[in-house]
């Protein structure tokens, strides 16, 4: 898939001017959300100013609805930035990951592990 914008309309959580939501079709744990751009950007550092600023009230809601259905104890917030970073599908989306308790053995480091052996400080 090379943009979010195939995507049936029926699955969007929420969405406003800029921006839905949908969960993740493979979510790596319960209530893992994706904040999709509605036009076709690439990554974070394409986005306008005026849609890095809304986003900030996106993330909130992503939030906000992951809570009314499960009860995370944290969240990761992730968006892979170019094919070095990770990123597969050249379109801006950012992940909304809740975290709970248990989840992983030892998760101090938490984003520092995306390169191997840097996470443990």
């Amino acid at each position: 898939m090379e943009s979010f914008l195939e995507l049936p309309k029926e699955i969007r959580i929420y969405e406003n001017d800029f921006f839905f939501i949908i969960r993740d079709k493979f979510p790596v744990s319960p209530g893992h959300s994706l904040i999709i751009s509605k036009d076709h950007k690439t990554d974070y550092f394409t986005l306008t100013e005026f849609e890095r600023k809304n986003l900030d009230d996106v993330i909130l809601k992503a939030k906000e609805l992951i809570e009314n259905e499960y009860k995370p104890d944290g969240y990761n917030i992730g968006m892979n930035c170019g094919e070095v970073a990770g990123q597969t599908v050249f379109h801006f989306h950012c992940h909304l990951i809740p975290r709970y308790i248990g989840d992983m053995k030892s998760p101090e480091g938490g984003v520092r592990h995306c390169v191997e052996g840097k996470g443990y400080y």
